[in-house]
Order: C-alpha cells, then sequence, then structure tokens
C-alpha cells in the first residue's frame, strides 16, 4: 500500500495560482511514478501530468502544458503540482495516484490513489 495525501486545494481566481500536494504516508516513492488526475462534474476523469520519482522525467497533458509544473521532493518525500494561470476549466477535484515504474496518461495503470482535493477557479 502507499497511502497518498494531497493538500493545497481551494477557490482562486482565473489567472491565479495554486500548488497542490501529494505526500506518501509512511513509505517512500521510489520505483514509482507519480501522476496528477483530475475530474470535473459529469466528465471522466483525465491525466494531468505525471513524474517518475527517480529521474525527475515529467509528463503533462496538452491542456496544461505552460501553465502547470510538476515537481518532487525527495527529503520532503511529496510531490508538487504548481498551477498557474488558472481557467474556469481547470475546476475539478485533483487526485495524486502512483504506479510503479509508470508515469503516463492511462489511469488503469495507477494502483494508489489519494482521495482528492477540490480545485474551483472564478471567472
Amino acid at each position: 500500500q502507499v497511502p497518498l495525501v494531497e493538500s493545497g486545494g481551494g477557490l482562486v481566481q482565473a489567472g491565479g495560482s495554486l500548488r497542490l500536494s501529494c505526500a506518501a504516508s509512511g513509505r517512500t516513492f521510489t520505483n514509482y511514478g507519480v501522476g496528477w488526475f483530475r475530474q470535473a462534474p459529469g466528465k471522466e476523469r483525465e491525466f494531468v501530468a505525471a513524474i517518475r520519482w527517480s529521474t525527475g522525467s515529467t509528463n503533462y497533458a496538452d491542456s496544461v502544458k505552460g501553465r502547470f509544473t510538476i515537481s518532487r521532493d525527495n527529503a520532503k518525500n511529496t510531490v508538487f503540482l504548481q498551477m498557474n494561470s488558472l481557467k474556469p476549466e481547470d475546476t475539478a477535484v485533483y487526485y495524486c495516484a502512483a504506479a510503479m515504474n509508470y508515469y503516463g496518461s492511462n489511469s488503469r495503470n495507477y494502483d494508489y490513489w489519494g482521495q482528492g482535493t477540490q480545485v474551483t477557479v472564478s471567472s
């Protein structure tokens, strides 16, 4: 098991920024990829970004490239999602997830999920 705890969601105006955090409780992300997904009401869960813990390699959805940055802090065993230039269409529940040796966009390949954190962007 890889218990994941997200934090950092909230309400922000369009054009603003938020930083989400995803921490692994009680273990490290070694050999894992960590991804962020989001789900808006009435829509399917979609991939946002992912990072390969061992190398720092990243992967982004086209819709967030240039606005969102995923990063990791080895000492804190935490993955961050810095979200800038937020738009109303970014409003969703954001989930972090972990997968052994995978940091792609297919949610089915992720084995562990956090509880989600709400991000709301007002226009």
